[in-house]
């Protein structure tokens, strides 16, 4: 008997030769002694589609749906067909059990964004639209006509105006309630921001050269490497609680529970592209007690931390949901150093507590170093380069904590608040990390 893989590689050569009345022979003549086998389902399938006897196809490919649901290819082939049918409920249900089965396939996707964007679903078809480009292009596709088949040029062009125009009304819209009632000139500098992020206007870059915010930059922000303590009335509260903070962390770092590393590698990064340790870089070199991570309160740390929770409660914390306040215990291992790396944005600033402090272990921001105090806060802007190294034997702990940059006015405060959740929900929506 011929075997089911020897049918699928012959139909699969008819239809790439564009005979698919010989392809669908073959597929049903390998059906026929393999009926169960879904490669063979899913080929006779394309031969018919092919052949644009669409709702043969489609009861083909419901079965093998309903027989292997996992198939992404099956509910693809099954979305392409209902949309040549003019089903496009029944297309948007195939083709996103298709791209959550399959989620890089950006042909299926874009297919799915324009059957949305036919069903005025417009904010849905947006977030499909921009995944399948970018999607597209981290492979190598849709850079240009070069990168891009024939047949899906026009579309692709359509896919990209439509990602701009949506993205550039989304993201605008966050602001336009704040403009309307404060005026254009108190919003001016974030208006700006927004262009440059957008592509709209060429990035206004910082005049120091040091500073480079690697997702949103506001222009006009005085660059500082560090800033003036008067510009921080909350430190005197902070600093009072410090003893009492860092009898908290004496209790954390007796029970060495709830510690995780403060840097996240499931990407594909390497440690070593971050760190250098003297000792062991497999090692915790660098660990976290979090009290707030990417604005998400861990209430049991806070409390189990009495002192430290009160003394955070008197900080004016940046508050953005699903991205901010960023609060913890920063421990840096004997022997460890944070390469020097540049941080997201220019429009919050961190400030440091320090609590444990041995000798040899500094804070560097735009190559100016800093040596930290036991006690006593610094502030810095941690989108100017910045390191900082324990190159002592003992353990170094400073409490970390971000709020905005002193010199926004509040009417800026409320409308980067809005604007960086309506990016990070979009972003989120299309898979951008």
């Amino acid at each position: 008997m011929t075997s089911a893989a020897f049918h699928v590689q012959q139909v699969r050569r008819h239809l790439e030769t564009g005979n698919a009345a010989q392809a669908l022979a073959d597929a049903e003549q390998g059906l026929a002694a393999h009926p169960r086998d879904a490669s063979l389902q899913l080929v006779a399938a394309q031969g018919l589609m092919a052949l644009e006897r669409f709702t043969e196809a489609v009861a083909q490919l419901e079965a093998l749906t309903a027989a292997a649901p996992e198939t992404g290819e099956a509910w693809m082939r099954l979305g392409a067909c209902r949309l040549h049918m003019g089903d496009m409920e029944g297309a948007v249900d195939a083709l996103e059990h298709g791209v959550a089965c399959a989620p890089d396939s950006f042909i299926a996707r874009l297919q799915l964004a324009e059957a949305l964007q036919a069903m005025d679903r417009t904010d849905d078809a947006l977030v499909h639209f921009f995944r399948a480009v970018t999607t597209a292009q981290a492979r190598g596709r849709w850079l240009g006509d070069q990168t891009t088949a024939p047949d899906l040029r026009e579309r692709v062009r359509r896919a990209m105006t439509i990602i701009d125009a949506g993205r550039h009304a989304l993201f605008f819209n966050a602001i336009t309630p704040l403009v309307e009632q404060h005026g254009t000139d108190d919003l001016r500098r974030v208006a700006q921001a927004l262009e440059g992020y957008l592509g709209l206007r060429r990035p206004a870059g910082s005049p120091d050269p040091r500073q480079k915010p690697t997702f949103f930059y506001v222009p006009d922000l005085q660059p500082e490497p560090y800033f003036d303590r008067a510009l921080f009335p909350w430190y005197a509260a902070l600093e009072q609680a410090a003893d009492a903070i860092r009898a908290d962390l004496q209790q954390v770092l007796a029970a060495r529970e709830g510690l995780q590393p403060f840097l996240d590698f499931s990407g594909g990064a390497r440690k070593s592209d971050f760190l250098d340790n003297a000792r062991d870089l497999d090692a915790a070199a660098w660990d976290g007690y979090f009290f707030y991570r990417h604005g998400k309160a861990y209430a049991e740390h806070l409390a189990a931390c009495p002192a430290t929770s009160a003394a955070l409660a008197q900080v004016p914390l940046t508050r953005i949901d699903g991205h901010a306040p960023e609060v913890l215990f920063s421990l840096l291992s004997p022997g460890t150093v944070i390469k020097p790396h540049h941080g997201v944005t220019n429009s919050r600033v961190v400030t440091h507590l320090p609590l444990i402090v041995p000798p040899d272990c500094a804070l560097e921001v735009g190559g100016v170093e800093h040596a930290w105090t036991e006690g006593r806060c610094v502030t810095f802007d941690d989108s100017f380069l910045h390191a900082a190294w324990n190159r002592s034997d003992r353990l170094r702990v400073v409490m970390i904590l971000d709020t905005w940059h002193p010199r926004l006015r509040e009417v800026e405060v409320q409308a980067l608040t809005r604007l960086v959740e309506t990016i990070g929900t979009f972003n989120t929506r299309a898979g951008v990390a």
